[in-house]
């Protein structure tokens, strides 16, 4: 009977990895995105409106995650202070705005109704170079884990808030870019800029503690649309020599092709964007720069997208 059980899992976990590796869901995103945003109706009415469409549980999910996504707004003010005042499925609603927690407690409740099992998670995530080897922080960020079957090889991660746009170092400013890369993310991208709280909600791969988490260099939203699974270097307060090439290399599972490696040098208003040579073959993409003497930030772009920022200090 044991081994039966076993099957039966395994055979459901291929299932569902097989449902999400290669849908398509730019028609769910674009009806939900002709829908609007559907002022003063309640949780339920919208919940009905979002997924009477659909009858598959991820297609559902997905519409869910594109109207939060597509229609609440990122609260850059409570997010410097870390407040999560206002933002219970009501108020979000109410106001259109929230912190993480309140576009994952929204997703969940609209889930919940549409019979879709889901939890939220609380934990960490870096958003300036200043983060990096931080100590002691404090919950800085909430995201959901959509629950498909009794295996953790059927739960997968959505961030509702991250998907909606981003935010500038300083939390003053948001942009509105929905991305679907923080719907059932890829783990071990996800896990390179997401460390839980409870590391039982580690689905996957990733830094061993959060003390390795916290001293990794800032993962951009390109390293989960190319499914970024490895980088070197991994410190992220990078040191180097002044006319001795750093080496970088990223192993990636997207499917894009690279026309262009960038790197971002200085501070956003006043960096020097530099294009380099590079080598991509077999998913690892490869390049070396040698800076000049400094400290300053560092960001990596492929394709014209943020990758990764580095904290580089130069002698």
């Amino acid at each position: 009977m044991k081994k039966i059980l076993l099957v039966i899992l395994a055979i459901t976990s291929i299932r569902a990895a097989a449902q999400t590796g290669s849908r398509d869901f730019k028609a769910i995103d674009e009806y939900i995105k002709g829908l609007g945003a559907m002022e003063g109706m309640s949780t339920a009415t919208i919940n009905n409106v979002v997924i009477n469409h659909f009858e598959d549980k991820i297609d559902k999910a997905r519409a869910i995650y594109t109207w939060i996504a597509m229609n609440i707004t990122y609260d850059v003010k409570a997010a410097r202070t870390n407040s999560t005042m206002k933002n219970t499925p009501a108020d979000v609603l109410l106001y259109r705005r929230a912190v993480g927690a309140g576009f994952a407690a929204l997703f969940q409740d609209m889930c919940s109704i549409a019979g879709i099992r889901c939890l939220t998670v609380d934990g960490f995530v870096k958003t300036s170079i200043e983060q990096i080897g931080e100590k002691g922080t404090d919950i800085n960020h909430t995201w959901a884990v959509v629950q498909l079957g009794q295996s953790p090889d059927t739960w997968y991660y959505v961030d509702p808030a991250w998907g909606s746009g981003y935010a500038d170092a300083e939390m003053k400013t948001f942009t509105r870019s929905f991305t679907g890369a923080y719907f059932f993310a890829d783990k071990a991208a996800f896990n390179l800029q997401h460390y839980p709280d409870n590391e039982a909600w580690k689905l996957g791969p990733g830094p061993r503690s959060k003390k390795d988490f916290y001293g990794l260099p800032l993962v951009k939203v390109a390293a989960l649309e190319f499914d970024m699974k490895r980088f070197t270097p991994n410190d992220g307060k990078l040191k180097a020599k002044v006319d001795k090439p750093v080496y970088f290399t990223y192993v990636i599972g997207g499917r894009d092709e690279i026309s262009k490696v960038s790197l971002a040098i200085g501070e956003r208003k006043k960096y020097k964007l530099k294009e380099v040579d590079f080598a991509y073959a077999g998913g690892s993409l490869s390049f070396s720069y040698k800076f000049e003497e400094g400290s300053f930030p560092v960001t990596v772009l492929v394709n014209g997208r943020e990758l990764m920022t580095y904290s580089v200090e130069v002698d």
